[in-house]
């Protein structure tokens, strides 16, 4: 006997009971090569997708169709139900537009028919057949032709149970997708997202580039990096963070407009919010403000539900959002005292009143001494983090952040200690933060220098002092706004997500224990 696939022992992290269904299905798989046809073979091209029958044919009737003259269609797909009656069997198969039912019957495939019956769910198989309604008056393929093509080993889980189990369903994707359909819709919707603000930017003369991944410096956003090394090299080097330094770059060189969307990686814990490696929209726009970038996002996110979820009022964890234009704008100060009114103006003013204020609910020891090093714009800060951010559930952009929050954002003409800044939130989480630019490359270097003093008070999420980008600046950067967004945040908010990893294909997991 030649030494196929089939005939080698498989290596088993299975009980005995599925290593017995795997046995048998090895054992299929070797009798269809018997039959001449790989179980793994390649190179079958279905002439059809299920979806375009179902929608040529589906608004005809029994009759209709049996009057037509007969079409055969030619369509592939994986079995993911089966009703066999002994010689006629019912089966689902699924392609990338959907499902359809294939009728199989002994006197019409003749020996074909045999090699059904070494079928499996989730095996892939063609088939060809004209249209017609079953008893149940479900639209059918009349199959006059069988050809199996992919063997299934191991079967999928229970039909009327799904894969459930959260974990396993993140940690094997690919059949969370064969068993949960709606997964793949998420994804689907992910990619429409994608698609269209590629287009809202790509039509309003922005251009769209790649940066570095490996940066020499710990840059772009405050926040704690993940460090290789090149060896060729013999250089430490940090994964990408943020690609604001190397965008803004870009506009001083001349690319007035311009954006990525790009994989970022943070050394930060894990949530339903937060992925340590995740996507973002940063785009850049010369001669705006960061009220410009306030009207274009509604703009693009208003326009972007409705071409993703086909409305603009998106109902999110059975909140009913608005997208639609109108989002409420305040300023970080005001949006404190709507939520602590005992708060007044001049206590926002007195950095001792606000640690007071914070220290009253907090009581981890670690963090109180945060608290007690704070200056008076992280205060600020961490006011507005503590109370309002989570009970921001509509669109709404907080502006005029603290500059000691904004280490790269332009100071306010009328008050130094403010930042022409916003961030938006929506549901409680931040989705956007964007600012008008910092081209100041004397403002810039104090705030890099500030960046060095928080660290070395013990805050962890610092930037380093970007020496070339100081020099970039001293070459002149037109007045500029820039805004980076969440794109697996937004997403989770058009597919009703109630976590990050929902939207992203393949999210880190903690290492399964040997």
């Amino acid at each position: 006997m030649a030494d196929t696939p089939e005939n080698k022992t498989a290596e088993a992290d299975l009980g005995s009971k599925e290593q017995e269904i795997y046995d048998q299905r090895l054992e299929k798989g070797r009798k269809w090569r018997e039959a001449g046809f790989n179980p793994y073979g390649n190179g079958y091209r279905p002439q059809h997708l299920a979806a375009d029958i179902l929608s040529r044919h589906g608004n005809q009737s029994m009759e209709e169709l049996e009057k037509a003259e007969p079409a055969v269609y030619d369509v592939a797909g994986r079995i993911v139900a089966v009703r066999s009656f002994g010689k006629a069997a019912f089966v689902k198969l699924r392609d990338r537009s959907g499902e359809i039912q294939v009728h199989l019957k002994k006197d019409a495939l003749g020996d074909a028919y045999e090699l059904f019956k070494l079928t499996d769910m989730g095996d892939f198989v063609a088939t060809q057949g004209a249209v017609f309604r079953s008893k149940t008056g479900e639209l059918t393929l009349s199959a006059t032709k069988f050809v199996p093509l992919t063997k299934s080993l191991r079967p999928l889980p229970e039909k009327w149970h799904g894969l459930t189990d959260v974990e396993v369903r993140y940690r094997q994707r690919y059949l969370d997708m064969v068993s949960n359909p709606d997964v793949k819709q998420t994804f689907l919707k992910r990619n429409k997202l994608v698609r269209f603000i590629r287009d809202f930017l790509d039509t309003r003369d922005f251009v769209e580039v790649e940066t570095p991944m490996m940066h020499p410096l710990v840059s772009g956003a405050a926040a704690r990096p993940f460090r290789t090394h090149h060896n060729a090299l013999d250089i430490d080097l940090y994964m990408r963070i943020a690609p604001e330094l190397y965008l803004k770059r870009l506009v001083v060189g001349g690319i007035e407009r311009v954006y990525e969307i790009n994989r970022n990686f943070r050394n930060e814990g894990i949530s339903t919010r937060h992925n340590p490696e995740f996507t973002m929209l940063e785009f850049y726009q010369a001669y705006a403000t960061f009220e410009d970038l306030m009207d274009l996002t509604e703009e693009m996110l208003s326009g972007a539900a409705k071409a993703v979820t086909g409305d603009t009022k998106v109902t999110y964890q059975g909140h009913v959002l608005d997208f639609g234009k109108g989002w409420k704008r305040i300023p970080m100060t005001e949006a404190i005292r709507e939520v602590v009114p005992s708060l007044t103006d001049k206590d926002m003013a007195d950095p001792e009143r606000l640690r007071h204020e914070l220290l009253k609910t907090t009581h981890g020891e670690a963090e109180r001494r945060a608290i007690e090093t704070m200056h008076h714009g992280e205060l600020v800060g961490a006011l507005f983090e503590h109370h309002v951010e989570q009970k921001l559930v509509h669109p709404t952009f907080i502006t005029h952040y603290p500059t000691a929050v904004s280490p790269l954002a332009r100071r306010n003409d009328q008050n130094p200690d403010i930042t022409d800044r916003f961030e938006l939130f929506v549901a409680g989480r931040e989705i956007g933060n964007a600012f008008s630019e910092l081209n100041d490359p004397l403002d810039q270097k104090d705030r890099f220098l500030a960046q060095l003093d928080a660290k070395q008070r013990g805050q962890q999420e610092t930037m380093d002092y970007d020496e070339d980008y100081i020099r970039a600046l001293e070459h002149g950067m037109p007045p500029t706004a820039g805004e980076g967004i969440g794109i697996d945040r937004v997403a989770m908010l058009f597919s009703d997500a109630p976590s990050i990893r929902d939207v992203i294909l393949f999210p880190l997991l903690k290492p399964l224990a040997k």
